[in-house]
């Protein structure tokens, strides 16, 4: 009779353990998938921004073509990204690109004067921060996620019961960690002076 009873409170122990883990596990995955969530809605803001920004850049630089194809392509390509993985490359494409279209703004004072600029601008700046902040709390969750399948009991659970591992959303390039820096604040920088002409050679002193 004790044996039985020592069997019954072991079974108990152990399906509250199980159940303790599983919901620990649902827990620290849905909180994963849902700062995700986050993450996707400001991505989206960006790439909504993305062609109105394009569109007042053209007004005063329509030449600059070859730029302008690159931001929509790796704007088309972001839209498309389906995992962290890809979202990490295409953006980090993306914000390469929108550093050239940037660059060709900083040349032209009257579009820095712009009030339609200077609005994207202030938008894409706060999207960019809300991006970076929800990215340290996505990948944070990860983190704590990925600890609870690893350890035990979890390692043993996780598997059978369809826990796959969520991946960190992290830009490939290190260049690629810094939001875009849109802050047009300061005046262009002046072109460089010429440089001055060579003075006459002192003739030679006689002997």
């Amino acid at each position: 009779m004790i044996i039985v009873i020592v069997v019954i409170v072991l079974i108990v122990i152990l399906a509250l353990v199980v159940l303790g883990t599983y919901n620990g596990l649902v827990t620290a995955r849905n909180m994963c998938d849902e700062a995700w969530s986050s993450i996707d809605v400001q991505l989206k803001r960006r790439h909504d921004l993305i062609p109105n920004l394009v569109e007042t850049v053209k007004g005063y630089a329509s030449h600059e073509t070859e730029a302008f194809e690159n931001v929509s392509k790796a704007r088309a390509a972001a839209i498309g990204a389906r995992t962290p993985q890809e979202a990490a490359k295409t953006e980090g494409l993306l914000t390469q690109a929108l550093g050239q279209l940037f660059a060709i703004a900083e040349a032209y004072p009257q579009l820095r004067a712009v009030e339609s600029f200077t609005q994207l601008q202030a938008e894409l700046t706060n999207t960019e921060d809300q991006i970076s902040a929800s990215r340290r709390i996505y990948n944070s969750n990860v983190q704590i996620y990925t600890t609870k399948r690893q350890q035990f009991p979890g390692a043993l659970i996780a598997g059978p019961f369809g826990f796959s591992p969520r991946p960190f959303f992290e830009l490939e390039e290190p260049t690629d960690r810094q939001p875009v820096k849109v802050d047009f604040g300061s005046a262009a920088p002046a072109a460089p002076a010429e440089p001055a002409a060579p003075s006459d050679p002192t003739p030679p002193t006689g002997a």
